[in-house]
């Protein structure tokens, strides 16, 4: 399964939120899951259980120093499929016969 992750805090002042996002960013990475960070969200690939654990402890860190937080959560999740965080893209390159920007 693929879920793609957006969780910030929304009742801090400023417009920067990176400090919060790096803290749930290290949770992901200590959890030994594959991940890809992008500029706007986070892909992680696992099973349901495992990464909603991830997730949940995650949310709750941010939560001791925040009354408010957001999360988007979509999963992509496809029966028998592996690999999926890179062999996705690996069939996007194999069609149009050359690499894409990473």
């Amino acid at each position: 399964m693929l879920f793609q992750v957006s969780m910030f805090p929304t009742d801090k002042a400023g417009g920067s939120v990176s400090e919060d996002v790096s803290r749930v960013i290290e949770t992901i990475d200590k959890s030994g899951l594959p991940y890809k960070l992008t500029a706007m969200s986070t892909i992680i690939e696992g099973e349901w259980d495992e990464v909603m654990a991830v997730l949940n402890k995650a949310r709750m860190q941010m939560r001791r120093k925040h009354s408010r937080v957001y999360i988007t959560i979509a999963v992509d999740d496809r029966k028998g499929a592996k690999k999926r965080l890179t062999g996705k893209i690996e069939s996007i390159e194999k069609r149009l016969g050359r690499e894409v920007c990473k």
